[in-house]
């Protein structure tokens, strides 16, 4: 079932997620399958359990190609629950982000360029990843859910930062974002 996605000002896109205390409830199992059916009913390159308004920590990310993002690489389809990461490098890239919370905005965004990133997997595996570029962009930017954070909390210089249909007009992606 596609949920509704929350929308910048709604507060409980602020709060800090809980922890997933049994992840072999079912009901984990059902917010994770409805995570992904939001995302792809969306073109979303990831999207954070408290984006529909669930308080836990878990994301789910990943694409071989998305319309939102048509020059990027792909990023593997993961799900994760309780995640943390770690930066390998100080270097920060600045690159812009959308985000469904924020529909019809971009933003330039400073990020880690290196990190390591890992968590529990839906079957109760642990895994531990290395990400560089957009794939280490996308997990921060969904971990940043986790935390109560959206994108625009992150840009340096606001004059990076506005609708996709004015920063980008030939470009047809304000068209994507209108749901």
């Amino acid at each position: 079932m596609m949920r509704e996605i929350l929308k910048m000002g709604d507060p409980r896109l602020q709060r800090v997620a809980r922890p997933v205390e049994d992840i072999h409830d079912p009901a984990v199992a059902s917010l994770i399958a409805e995570m992904f059916e939001t995302m792809h009913a969306t073109n979303g390159a990831g999207l954070a359990a408290p984006q529909i308004g669930v308080d836990l920590r878990v994301i789910v990310f990943g694409f071989d190609s998305n319309p939102r993002y048509p020059d990027v690489p792909p990023v593997p389809v993961t799900t994760l629950i309780n995640p943390w990461f770690e930066k390998l490098t100080e270097e920060v890239e600045e690159s812009w982000e959308g985000c469904l919370s924020v529909p019809g905005l971009r933003g330039m965004v400073p990020r880690c360029t290196h990190i390591r990133y890992g968590g529990t997997l839906e079957d109760g595996t642990t895994l531990v990843r290395e990400a560089t570029g957009f794939h280490a962009r996308v997990f921060q930017h969904e971990f940043d859910h986790l935390d109560g954070f959206l994108y625009p909390q992150r840009i340096v210089d606001m004059s990076k930062f506005g609708f996709i249909d004015v920063l980008f007009p030939e470009s047809g992606l304000a068209d994507l974002e209108a749901h």
